[in-house]
């Protein structure tokens, strides 16, 4: 299998739109009223929004391909575009989203191995992300990976209050 990884720019907005519209809602609809699924997609993931996000300097988006096709996709934060206050010495994988079709084929590992190099790099401390508690497999996979829960917050699908919890990996000198 070839897997390459391109860093998402302004000129592919429509299709960061697109994926991550497609990905949230493969992985979410099942569990979640349909009214509060499309109010949370067309908050989260309008055109502006994600300009908005991918214009901030403090953001990374990446597109991972499966030969020529985008399978799915990371996004990364650090100093104040992280969704908590874990300070400057922490990254936060916002979002890891890979397409139903690619699943089990390596691309979820090799989207969070970005983001450990971009954290080590940067000489980061600490890695953490927010994962819904009802999402047993993304619990599992990061769990494999080392991540400790250390807390909870809540989320917001549209009208209803969910709960993340809050995971950590602390990463070595």
């Amino acid at each position: 299998m070839t897997i390459n990884l391109k860093r998402c720019t302004l000129e592919d907005l429509q299709t960061l739109q697109e994926i991550s519209m497609d990905t949230f809602n493969e992985t979410f609809k099942d569990q979640n009223s349909p009214e509060n699924m499309s109010a949370y997609l067309e908050k989260a993931f309008n055109l502006e929004q994600l300009e908005r996000e991918l214009s901030n300097p403090s953001s990374q988006f990446f597109f991972v391909y499966s030969y020529d096709e985008v399978g799915g996709y990371l996004k990364v934060n650090t100093k104040d575009a992280q969704t908590e206050e874990m300070g400057n010495d922490a990254l936060e994988i916002e979002r890891i989203y890979v397409k139903n079709t690619f699943q089990k084929q390596g691309l979820g590992k090799y989207l969070f191995n970005r983001a450990m190099e971009i954290a080590m790099d940067s000489g980061k401390k600490k890695i953490w992300l927010g994962v819904w508690e009802k999402n047993e497999n993304a619990i599992a996979f990061y769990k494999k990976l080392g991540f400790v829960q250390t807390g909870e917050h809540s989320f917001f699908m549209g009208d209803e209050e969910q709960t993340d919890l809050i995971m950590i990996k602390t990463l070595n000198d």
